[in-house]
């Protein structure tokens, strides 16, 4: 018989590592600390120097109020039990084999770091982008720094109705002076200032604004902006439901429904304003075709209708009709997708980490477990839902970890170097500069205090350098 305590007991707590700090691994880490009377300590491990993921680098500047839920992972990250590791990348600063050795559960929160493509031609031509390198541009995302944007066009297309699309139109048809108070990069803030030229921001939705996935909130406040009017054609929302299919929809959708045919009523010309935002329902993009001087130019595309299958849901179906767009700039926001992190099992076709309720599979053919590791979030289910889903996501992770670990003297396995002061020695043996949480706090502090003498909330940090000069040097 077994001598060792059990793992997840007072003598013997369980040592957890989670890889990303966004709100799955954040919500994975509030659920693992709150497990009573399971006992678990936890190091969260981030590539970037700075936590939140995309809270940080993925919410738009004139969202502050999305960022408020940041208090609650501050106050995670002063519990005693947690560890930050910055600015460590699993890989090449560690290996998937190093947090075996040292950790009984490895939870990967890494989300879907990639964008969706679209499969058709031209879509790599200059001056068509993903949404995801844009947003990430704004907000002084590291991986997007070097991007460049055509920015002074006159007309823009961007393809997608979701929250990043809406994020995007909403940047780029706001007054620059309404986002100077934000967190906004101040590169990106100068850029928007020198936009002159544009006049026209298509946004294409492949379906009708039944199935438009952008929020009632998210909608009205383009059609609010001081700067750009919201422009919806009636041909394109005429539509007849009956009172069956009236009452399937939820709240938003009634609302969104409501909204967009009210606009669709308003003068064509809109107010006047400077730039328009035209909304195109029941189109998609199916080329992008260049200019002369090699760049996008114009989008050719196709009307669709909708086609219901036998469970009732609307497809987009092509009608064989086309009509041509001008666009000097390009954005699509169609999906992210997830990217293979070494060591770990992907699924190509999905773009997620296999998974049956959390737990990683070697693949989903075999469903064979790898003992002691999970997944949350994004990289667990798809690129679906808002913030705040993540939590019941990462909450029903945990419970998997907990029924395969309480109060087992056998768990699915166990560290054989699970002692706390291996991690950090490790990683300084490697070289490795790695921020703690304290750390952070001290740049947080900075960039807060930096923003205010510029009359702003922050002024984020953009170097590794400027991260790395506030890092206490280690004992």
């Amino acid at each position: 018989m077994s001598t060792e305590p059990v793992v997840g007991s007072d003598a013997r707590p369980a040592r957890v590592a989670i890889v990303g700090s966004g709100p799955g691994g954040f919500y994975a880490l509030q659920s693992l600390l709150d497990r009573d009377p399971w006992r678990v300590t936890c190091d969260m491990f981030d590539r970037l120097p700075t936590p939140y993921g995309l809270v940080r680098g993925g919410v738009a500047p004139d969202h502050a109020n999305i960022k408020a839920v940041i208090k609650v992972y501050e106050k995670l990250g002063r519990d005693p039990r947690f560890r930050f590791f910055g600015n460590v990348k699993l890989g090449s600063d560690i290996q998937v084999a190093d947090l075996r050795a040292h950790y009984d559960a490895i939870v990967y929160a890494v989300g879907n770091e990639s964008d969706t493509k679209m499969g058709i031609p031209g879509e790599d031509l200059p001056g068509c982008h993903s949404a995801t390198d844009f947003v990430g541009w704004y907000n002084c995302h590291p991986d997007f720094l070097e991007k460049r944007f055509r920015l002074d066009v006159e007309n823009v297309v961007v393809v997608g109705m979701g929250n990043v699309a809406m994020d995007v139109v909403r940047i780029l048809a706001r007054d620059p002076d309404e986002l100077a108070p934000t967190d906004i990069a101040g590169y990106a803030l100068d850029r928007l200032r020198e936009v002159r030229r544009l006049k026209r921001i298509y946004v294409l939705g492949r379906r009708g604004p039944v199935q438009a996935a952008f929020s009632p909130k998210e909608i009205k406040e383009i059609g609010d902006l001081s700067y750009s009017d919201l422009i919806v054609s009636p041909e394109e929302v005429a539509f007849e439901a009956t009172p069956t299919e009236r009452a399937a929809w939820d709240k938003d959708t009634q609302q969104n429904v409501e909204y967009v045919l009210g606009k669709a009523k308003e003068p064509a010309g809109g107010a006047g304003k400077s730039r328009q935002v035209i909304l195109r329902f029941l189109v998609s993009p199916v080329e992008f075709i260049a200019g002369p001087d090699g760049a996008v130019a114009t989008v050719k595309i196709e009307k669709n209708k909708l086609r219901y299958d036998d469970k009732g849901q609307a497809r987009a179906a092509g009608t064989g009709e086309f009509f041509m767009l001008p666009a000097e700039l390009v954005m699509k926001a169609v999906g992210y997708r997830g990217v293979p992190v070494p060591g770990v099992p992907f699924d190509e076709r999905k773009g997620i980490i296999p998974n049956v309720e959390g737990r990683v599979v070697v693949d989903m053919e075999s469903r064979k477990p790898l003992p002691g590791e999970y997944v949350v979030g994004w990289a667990k289910r798809g690129p679906t839902g808002l913030i705040g889903t993540n939590k019941p996501d990462s909450v029903a992770t945990v419970d998997a970890i907990a029924s395969d670990f309480s109060g087992k003297a056998e768990p699915p396995r166990t560290a054989f170097k699970p002692a706390p002061q291996e991690m950090p020695e490790l990683l300084r043996s490697r070289g490795t500069r790695y921020v703690t949480f304290e750390d952070w706090k001290r740049i947080d502090a900075e960039e807060v205090a930096c923003g205010k003498a510029k009359g702003k909330v922050r002024e984020k940090f953009i170097r590794l350098d400027d991260f790395l000069h506030h890092v206490k040097p280690p004992p």
